[in-house]
């Protein structure tokens, strides 16, 4: 069988000390995080409550003018440390949505690795559904996660292992009035004893000192850890990369790839559900597409259409099934492009009608771009080295015509699709 084919400053020191909650000053701490705990804490009191809602709109471009400012009147600890948590807010926003997130507390770490609240209320909706009354939160980081399974209506035991971390996601439950059905814990999660929950998350840190972790028994805790933790618990989910080799997923675990807005988030490996599925899962529609065993689909002419499977379908390893539903075949037996002849409404794909199908060459394309009047040019890849903004250099779109380009092989040949979008997505 061939290959499955895939894709693709420092702060100013005040002239005048004003009185306020007491913040140790850098130079005094003994380690970051006592330090960052007690700047967190007065964050909290009345002082460090009115900075935060001044800064609720501010402009980072002004953040000197802003801090000197606010210096005249308060600590300038607090101010750091409400200036930092302003920005950190702002960063936020894009993943929990505005209203939650000027009411929420982060850590820088936090809104790194914190999951995206549509993803959370998804997967905590698939647990309510399979009757989860309570879970086990275990590396909860800031919250997010138990916030979306709170809402749900789900009691959570959330557990990590750092201080600060941990203080967050207790301010952040009591903000968003959730703090009766989350229990925050600092504790080590490997301590826990999980027998009383129905149900364990796992989210093992996937980011170091050196950046993201690709080898799964390099997870804080290891993979294998959080899969032991599984096993033990009548339902399980763990959150890993999307990238995980199929081949390191547990044979009892359902794994499903989701998306969200078209880009792929996650993958979690479900246990308790489904021993051996394969799905992707594409928010915010909630349309899930599952694997039913096929063989990679054969490789055909370029049809009138071209479809782009969803990042979820590539990574679940769906191709196959998605080239079944739209009667086609492959471009190219490494190539995640499925053709077709006719246009089949779809969620799960992005589709183009194809007017031309060219051995790949920069001259004739600008050449027919220009007979054609094309300025508004989409340059799209999979497949090719080349990149798109070298294509656009060298053509120089030019004229009041749209187009589409796709550059990718089309059965082992660099190959130019000429075409523009259709919709395809399913009503």
């Amino acid at each position: 069988m061939a290959p499955h084919p895939v894709s693709a400053t420092r702060p100013l020191r005040p002239r005048h000390r004003r009185t306020g909650p007491t913040v140790p000053h850098p130079a005094h701490r003994e380690n970051g995080t006592v330090t960052d705990l007690a700047a967190f804490t007065a964050l909290l009191a009345p002082e460090g409550q009115t900075l935060l809602a001044a800064l609720r709109d501010y402009d980072p471009a002004r953040e000197l003018a802003v801090a000197s400012r606010l210096r005249r009147d308060h600590p300038a600890e607090l101010v750091s440390a409400a200036l930092g948590q302003a920005r950190l807010r702002q960063r936020a926003a894009a993943k929990f949505g505005a209203e939650d997130a000027y009411r929420m507390y982060f850590t820088p770490n936090g809104v790194e690795q914190s999951t995206r609240a549509a993803v959370g209320s998804y997967r905590a909706a698939r647990l309510k559904e399979l009757g989860v009354g309570s879970v086990a939160d275990l590396c909860s980081g800031i919250g997010g996660d138990a916030l979306a399974l709170a809402r749900a209506g789900i009691s959570v035991l959330a557990v990590d292992r750092d201080p600060l971390t941990a203080e967050v996601a207790r301010a952040n439950a009591a903000a968003l009035g959730l703090a009766d059905l989350i229990e925050v814990r600092c504790a080590d999660v490997t301590e826990i004893d999980t027998a009383p929950y129905d149900a364990v998350f796992v989210d093992p840190a996937r980011r170091g000192g050196r950046g993201r972790i690709f080898d799964p028994e390099a997870y804080s805790p290891p993979l294998s850890w959080a899969v032991g933790a599984a096993r033990k618990a009548p339902r399980a989910a763990l959150k890993i990369a999307p990238g995980i080799p199929h081949e390191t997923v547990p044979a009892e675990a359902e794994a499903e790839w989701i998306s969200d807005g078209g880009d792929v988030k996650e993958a979690v490996l479900w246990f308790g559900t489904e021993p051996g599925a394969r799905r992707a899962t594409l928010l915010p529609s909630g349309a899930s597409l599952t694997g039913r065993g096929l063989p990679d689909p054969a490789v055909r002419p370029v049809g009138r259409y071209l479809y782009e499977p969803d990042g979820a379908v590539i990574r679940a390893h769906l191709v196959a099934e998605l080239a079944e539903e739209l009667s086609g075949g492959l471009v190219d037996e490494t190539i995640a492009y499925v053709t077709a002849d006719a246009l089949v409404p779809t969620p799960y794909a992005s589709a183009y009608e194809i007017t031309d199908v060219l051995p790949f060459n920069l001259k004739k394309l600008k050449a027919l771009l220009r007979e054609r009047e094309v300025g508004n040019l989409t340059v799209k890849k999979r497949g090719s080295a080349v990149e798109p903004e070298e294509v656009r250099r060298k053509v120089r779109p030019k004229g009041p015509n749209a187009a589409t380009v796709l550059l990718t092989r089309v059965a082992g040949a660099p190959t130019m699709l000429i075409g523009h979008p259709v919709r395809a997505e399913q009503s």
